[in-house]
């Protein structure tokens, strides 16, 4: 017997007895946990496939342990532009054991478990704003006017204010 179950957006074909790593769950070791999105059952040789999955179908499983995967490294180059980024990263997961596979858990006695999404830390409050701004500063005339004629006009001020170049003496030979 096994089963196709989704889980941290992909897709797993799991038996009785996997041993599992996925996406990281928010829940720690020890704990068990069911998968409810089952997308495939085959049980000696009937075959139930779900419409996108199975009605009533589990697969129950145990955390054995949260792990961090390997690292992956990221490098980004342009050729000929002095331009390198190495980057890296490691996923965090979860190692789980496949227990059971349910084909119908309207049938499963006792509690009801399922997948918890990740904590969500609370968001930081707001500080109530302490220093009041301060005043705004006096403009000047002359800053005003340059502000008003534009960055044209300045250049054509500054280069009035220049006097007029003198003209080269002329060597006679």
């Amino acid at each position: 017997m096994y089963a196709v179950i989704k889980t941290g957006g992909k897709q797993y074909r799991v038996k009785e007895g996997d041993l599992l790593e996925i996406e990281k769950l928010g829940a720690e070791k020890g704990r068990k946990i069911d998968f409810d999105q089952v997308l495939l059952i085959e049980d000696e040789g009937r075959v139930l496939v779900g419409t996108p999955v199975v009605e009533n179908a589990v697969v129950r499983a145990e955390i054995v342990e949260n792990i961090k995967g390997d690292k992956v490294l990221i490098f980004k180059k342009k050729r000929r532009k002095q331009y390198r980024r190495t980057k890296s990263h490691r996923q965090e997961l979860t190692k789980v054991r496949i227990e059971k596979i349910h084909p119908d858990a309207t049938l499963l006695p006792g509690e009801e478990l399922k997948v918890e999404a990740p904590p969500v830390p609370p968001a930081a409050p707001k500080a109530a704003p302490t220093a009041k701004k301060a005043p705004k500063q006096a403009v000047t005339k002359a800053a005003k006017s340059k502000k008003a004629a534009g960055p044209k006009a300045a250049a054509r001020k500054k280069a009035e204010a220049k006097p007029a170049a003198k003209p080269k003496k002329q060597v006679k030979e």
